[in-house]
């Protein structure tokens, strides 16, 4: 099992009822991306575990958000 870093953005999505602060994560190795609504740690560890189920490349891996 690899450690990846991921970037970690903050950005705005689209909610049900207008804009929200959300955080995009982008993988270091691939560059796919996953997005949580929410900017603290709960949403980045969200995205971290959506990172590891939707690999594109088919992998296993253990993300870590940059700075961490």
């Amino acid at each position: 099992m690899s450690r990846v870093r991921c970037h970690v953005e903050h950005i705005e999505l689209d909610g049900d009822y207008g804009a929200v602060d959300g955080v995009r994560l982008t993988c270091s190795k691939c560059g796919h991306q996953t997005e949580s609504f929410g900017t603290d740690g709960p949403s980045i560890r969200r995205c971290l575990a959506l990172m590891n189920e939707e690999c594109e490349c088919g992998q296993n891996n253990f993300y870590v958000a940059e700075g961490q």
